[in-house]
C-alpha cells in the first residue's frame, strides 16, 4: 500500500499544475512525461508497469500475437500488401461490413488526424463539435490547420450532452466528434440515445465515433455504432488495437465508414501502408484470439476495482475531471 501511495503521489505531484497548463500543447506534454519517466529510472526507482497516464494494457499482447510477430520476421523484407488484405477481410467480417467499409491505419490516431484534415480543409475552416472534456487529438489538429472547435460541456454527471451538441450543429459545422466511452471521464453513452443522435445528426453533418475503449464496456456489440454504418448513415467509427489487444507500441487501427468516405480519408493517411508486416501479422492473430480478449478484459476489470478501492481508502474521489489527454490511440 505504501508503494501504491508513493507512485500515485509521484504522478499527481508531477501532473496537477504542469499538465493542466499544457492542455493545448500535446508535443510539450509528451516531452515532459518522457523526461519524468526517465528521471524515475535515473533515480533508481523501478519502471512503472502500468503507466496510467498513457492508458496502456500491461498484460499483452497475446502469446499468439507474439508468435505471429516472430514468424513474420522472415518475410519482413517485403511490404505487407497481401497480409493487409487479409486483415481488412478479417476486420470486415468481425464488424459485419464489406471490405470497402474498412480503412486501416497505424493506430486510430492516424485516422482521427485524416478526418481532422479532410473536414477542416474541405469546409475551409469549419468547426468540429465535441464534448468537453473529451479526447482532444482530432480537434487540436483541426485548430492547427485553420479549423474551429465548438466545445459542449458535459452534464453534471459527466455524460455527453447529446441534446446540447445537436443544437450546436449548424452550417458552419464540419464534423461532430463523439468519444465513447469518453476519455478522460470513462462514461458511456446510452447506446439507443446515441443511435438516435447519430441517425438525426448524420443527415446534416458527418458524425465520427471514437470507440478506442469500446471493448471495455459490458457489451461492445451493443454499444458500438458500427450498425449505423451498416444502415448507410454518414457515420464513421474508429477502432484501435492499442487498448484491449495491448498494441500501443505496434500501431494498428481501423475506420469503419461508407465507401465514399473511405476514399476521401485515403487522401490524408497511408491507408495501412505505413504499418509493419509484424504488426499486421500480430493484429490478424490477436483478432482471432477471443480467449485472450476475454482474459485482458477480465484483468482490466480486476485492476480497475483494485485501484478504485485503494483510492477510496485514501479518501480520494475516483470520479475526477481531468480535461487533457496524453497519447495517440
Amino acid at each position: 500500500m505504501v508503494e501504491v501511495r508513493h507512485h500515485l503521489a509521484t504522478g499527481i505531484a508531477f501532473g496537477a499544475p504542469s499538465l493542466q497548463a499544457l492542455a493545448t500543447d500535446t508535443s510539450r506534454r509528451h516531452q515532459l512525461l518522457a523526461r519524468h519517466y526517465e528521471a524515475r529510472l535515473l533515480a533508481g526507482m523501478p519502471p512503472l508497469k502500468a503507466r496510467l497516464f498513457a492508458n496502456e494494457n500491461p498484460f499483452g499482447p497475446s502469446e499468439k500475437a507474439k508468435q505471429a510477430i516472430i514468424d513474420s520476421l522472415r518475410d519482413s523484407y517485403m511490404y505487407a500488401f497481401m497480409s493487409m488484405k487479409q486483415l481488412v477481410s478479417q476486420t470486415a467480417q468481425e464488424e459485419g461490413v464489406k471490405e470497402e467499409n474498412i480503412l486501416l491505419g497505424a493506430g486510430s490516431s492516424e485516422l482521427l488526424l485524416a478526418a481532422a484534415l479532410h473536414y477542416t480543409l474541405s469546409t475551409k475552416g469549419g468547426k468540429i463539435v465535441s464534448a468537453d472534456p473529451s479526447y482532444t487529438w482530432m480537434m487540436e489538429a483541426a485548430v492547427e490547420h485553420g479549423g474551429g472547435w465548438e466545445k459542449v460541456p458535459l452534464t453534471k454527471d459527466y455524460m455527453h450532452d447529446l441534446d446540447g451538441m445537436e443544437k450546436r450543429v449548424n452550417a458552419g459545422t464540419s464534423l461532430v466528434y463523439i468519444c465513447n466511452p469518453n476519455n478522460p471521464t470513462g462514461t458511456v453513452v446510452n447506446p439507443e440515445k446515441l443511435r438516435s443522435f447519430c441517425e438525426a445528426v448524420s443527415r446534416k453533418k458527418p458524425v465520427f465515433v471514437d470507440e478506442a475503449y469500446i471493448d471495455y464496456t459490458d457489451d461492445p456489440k451493443k454499444h458500438s455504432m458500427v450498425d449505423c454504418v451498416r444502415k448507410g448513415q454518414n457515420v464513421m467509427v474508429a477502432r484501435t488495437f492499442s487498448k484491449l489487444h495491448a498494441f500501443a507500441g505496434l500501431r494498428v487501427g481501423y475506420l469503419v465508414a461508407q465507401p465514399a468516405t473511405i476514399k476521401l480519408m485515403k487522401k490524408y493517411c497511408s491507408g495501412g501502408f505505413d504499418m509493419s508486416a509484424p504488426s499486421v501479422a500480430a493484429a490478424t492473430a490477436s483478432l482471432q484470439d477471443t480467449e485472450f480478449r476475454e482474459y485482458a478484459r477480465a484483468k482490466n476489470a480486476e485492476s480497475k476495482a483494485f485501484l478504485c478501492k485503494t483510492l477510496k481508502e485514501e479518501g480520494m474521489n475516483t470520479y475526477r475531471r481531468m480535461p487533457i489527454s496524453y497519447f495517440s490511440r
